[in-house]
């Protein structure tokens, strides 16, 4: 689903005249087959974060490919990427990144009008995300008045609501008490054996690391090596 070939990329900071190039990922290559959980660790500083946000889109790599279900997503322009990933891209991310100013309905069902999906259709796939995530008695509730986990949970069914075949997630559970954390892991690998859905997650965290099907570790910029769970 996911194909990784000779990625590299780099941060330029200073004026011209006067720049300093920081390498962050050097010769990257690894894929991420169809219904897998891969986790990517490594250090602060090692460069997982640029990577899924590489993976996302979100910025160009300077050399390279990605792959994303056979599309060469790397080399589409701004505003392709943008309607390709509402198709084929979910997202978790550590801070919710929820909208406080509205419900947990309004949040799941935001990705459904993005996507031009007619209100019917919207109101019975965002009523069935919040049975999924057992949330259908807080759906007037704002994600101030929810617990982290239960934001977390608004996420996940925003992340799944436009049936995404990939989920990218960002430190999942770093804002998530340990407990907590625990049920999000067991909720992933669910969704993962019921429906098939790929993960690519970045995390720090050794608890998350082993839900991984393969870990990929990233030191320095590079992959280090892999693991099987």
């Amino acid at each position: 689903m996911i194909s990784i070939k000779n990625l590299s990329h780099d941060f330029e900071i200073g004026k011209r005249g006067n720049k300093t190039i920081i390498p962050v990922l050097r010769d990257v290559t690894f894929e991420v087959g169809k219904g897998e959980i891969v986790t990517i660790v490594g250090r602060s500083g090692s460069g997982k974060s640029t990577l899924l946000n590489l993976v996302s889109g979100f910025i160009r790599p300077k050399d390279g490919e990605i792959i994303i279900d056979g599309v060469e997503a790397s080399a589409m322009n701004e505003s392709k990427f943008a309607d390709f990933r509402i198709e084929k891209l979910g997202f978790i991310f550590q801070s919710f990144q929820l909208i406080p100013s509205m419900t947990a309905y309004q949040n799941i069902e935001l990705p459904l009008i993005l996507k031009g999906i007619n209100e019917n259709e919207r109101k019975n796939r965002t009523n069935e995300m919040l049975k999924m995530v057992g949330l259908s008695d807080y759906q007037d509730h704002y994600p101030g008045e929810l617990s982290g986990g239960q934001q977390q949970r608004v996420s996940i069914a925003r992340a799944l609501v436009v049936n995404p075949p990939i989920i990218l997630a960002d430190e999942p559970t770093g804002s998530l008490d340990s407990e907590t954390e625990e049920d999000l892991l067991e909720f992933i690998i669910k969704l993962n054996e019921d429906f098939g859905i790929t993960f690519l997650i970045i995390t720090h965290d050794e608890r998350v690391a082993r839900i991984g099907h393969r870990t990929i570790e990233l030191r320095d910029g590079r992959v280090l090596e892999e693991a099987f769970a």
